[in-house]
């Protein structure tokens, strides 16, 4: 065990910590990235939910939040006002449980007023976005979700980049029903072949409106956008998640997804989603 200190906001965050070029995804058995080709299409609650799949089917997950000028993670977490400590091997995640079976890294945690803005150009971003990638301190992990930023920027060209030599599992695309989604999606289609990152798989969200009252499902917007790229595609469907009225109840109130959805309808797809993942992700290997 490391003995650890707090970091300090004034210091440069880019600066605070070099790890003598010692990566520690070298321990995380399994790094997945979740890409969104628009913003709005509920790709960081897509990623979160997945994490809190993947530990409830008994993995210990991480999730790395690079969203730099948009960071939500520790927000779905109830971790706003959390502190990032470093020790001797990196800077430790944020743990959600005692058991340290769920680690969250974000540059929320190293910013001093939650709602400051984080105005940088490109080479400070890329320099966080290595830092991040090289010395977060997971120990052993066997699953590590990645929430990018939306579109094709920068920021993922830097993780494609300085993820290709350990061989990432692939990345997860989340859409809307709707056309304009699914077009922006079959961009993101291009930008990973470019990339050469491999796929596994499509999730459609927001995919109709399960009443919380008699649980019917009613298609609020259109519906089989995402299962038909898929097929277009040649790539995975792995399935439709709902509108769930419980996570904007879970986000607004500061309680967590853990505490109030996992036994929601989203939850349950989110589960299927997860197994039906878990079962792909094997013949990637």
């Amino acid at each position: 065990m490391c003995k650890s200190d707090k970091f300090s906001h004034k210091t440069d965050c880019t600066q605070a910590f070099v790890a003598d070029d010692l990566c520690h995804l070298s321990t995380v058995r399994h790094v997945i990235l979740i890409l969104s080709g628009k913003g709005g299409v509920g790709k960081s609650t897509v990623a979160t939910q997945l994490t809190l799949g993947l530990k409830a089917a008994g993995k210990k997950v991480g999730i790395l939040d690079i969203d730099l000028c948009g960071p939500s993670i520790p927000k779905m977490f109830n971790l706003s006002n959390q502190d990032i400590h470093q020790c001797s091997e990196g800077w430790l995640p944020v743990y959600v449980d005692k058991e340290q079976t769920l680690g969250v890294m974000s540059i929320s945690f190293l910013l001093e007023d939650q709602n400051d803005a984080v105005v940088w150009r490109g080479p400070k971003k890329t320099a966080m976005i290595k830092q991040f990638l090289n010395d977060v301190y997971w120990k052993d992990l066997d699953y590590l979700i990645i929430d990018t930023p939306p579109g094709t920027s920068d920021e993922h060209i830097t993780v494609m980049e300085n993820l290709k030599q350990y061989n990432p599992d692939g990345a997860i695309l989340v859409t809307t029903p709707q056309a304009v989604s699914v077009g922006d999606v079959r961009r993101e289609l291009t930008f990973c072949k470019k990339t050469h990152i491999p796929v596994i798989g499509i999730i459609e969200n927001m995919s109709g409106f399960v009443c919380p009252n008699c649980s019917e499902c009613t298609n609020i917007f259109s519906k089989g956008g995402g299962e038909a790229l898929a097929k277009q595609s040649g790539v995975p469907f792995l399935g439709c998640i709902p509108i769930d009225p419980q996570i904007t109840q879970t986000t607004d109130d500061n309680q967590t997804f853990a505490q109030r959805c996992l036994n929601s309808s989203s939850m349950s797809s989110i589960q299927k989603i997860v197994d039906k993942f878990i079962t792909i992700d094997k013949d990637f290997l």
